[in-house]
């Protein structure tokens, strides 16, 4: 169980995290405000509490695995990354621009510490499942770790790899879903519903945990409850806010795929920084 201390130590973490996000996204002046901050605290907690690697040796053997599945999410990776010293804090800037290192999906060619590259949707969680059943087969201690959105859960090949993954019991895989309600075309319920999620998940066999996305804690202790979890995979179902930390982005689905404007940007730093 983490300490309190530890706890306030994440929290800025997630705040430097979301500072950077706007950050790039406004230099950029484009890419995904929204569903990159609602998964802040997911990959603060994951690279900052539970996952092992070395920043200096991405492709060092006994590392566990981070998937972003939802690949146009890529400024909540790229800036933690940076955060956790995989490349320098000053090449955050260069997001999107041609022939830079960041790209406006995560390319594992271009960027240290990007497992593989993503962005056409419902294909990470297959990924995922590939890399844990390789790690099964070299006999590491590995984990692997997909962050899928809840709008993903639309497409047929997530089904297909949640199949598989119960089948062949890969309990060396954890997949996290950024369950925020909206996606590019509205909210998910309307576009095309998914709920019950979670017994969804159940009835296919994974190991179901739900949880608040936002709170520190509870997202550590799924971590380490599913890490305890023998003979199949497991999810997190962690409820989340589209826009979180900025209360002008919060729930608007107009913000899935926009930067914020210097004003904005001035607003949310303004909000962010107290």
């Amino acid at each position: 169980m983490a300490t309190p201390a530890q706890i306030e130590n994440l929290r800025k973490i997630a705040t430097g995290i979301r500072i950077n996000i706007l950050k790039m996204l406004n230099t950029s002046g484009s890419g995904h405000t929204g569903g990159s901050l609602s998964a802040v605290e997911i990959l603060t907690s994951l690279f900052f509490s539970e996952m092992k690697y070395r920043a200096n040796d991405p492709g060092w053997e006994g590392r566990d695995h981070f998937v972003l599945s939802k690949g146009h999410a890529a400024p909540v990776l790229y800036a933690t990354l940076a955060q956790a010293e995989f490349f320098a804090a000053e090449e955050l800037s260069q997001l999107r621009r041609l022939g830079c290192s960041l790209q406006g999906h995560p390319s594992c060619v271009c960027t240290p510490g990007v497992e593989v590259s993503t962005g056409s949707l419902g294909q990470g969680l297959s990924m995922a499942l590939g890399l844990a059943l390789a790690v099964r087969l070299d006999q590491k201690p590995s984990r692997v770790y997909a962050l899928c959105g809840d709008g993903e859960m639309q497409e047929g090949q997530i089904w297909e790899a949640a199949m598989a993954a119960a089948h062949f019991r890969v309990d060396n895989l954890c997949m996290i879903v950024d369950n925020n309600g909206l996606q590019i075309d509205g909210p998910v319920a309307k576009v095309m519903g998914i709920e019950p999620l979670w017994k969804k998940w159940e009835d296919f066999g994974w190991g179901v945990q739900r949880i608040d996305g936002h709170n520190l804690e509870e997202i550590l202790d799924a971590l380490a409850t599913a890490r305890q979890i023998r003979g199949r995979p497991a999810v997190i179902i962690a409820k989340t806010v589209k826009g979180k930390g900025v209360s002008f982005f919060e729930n608007k689905v107009e913000y899935h795929g926009v930067a914020p404007s210097a004003d904005e940007l001035k607003r949310a730093l303004k909000e962010l920084e107290g």
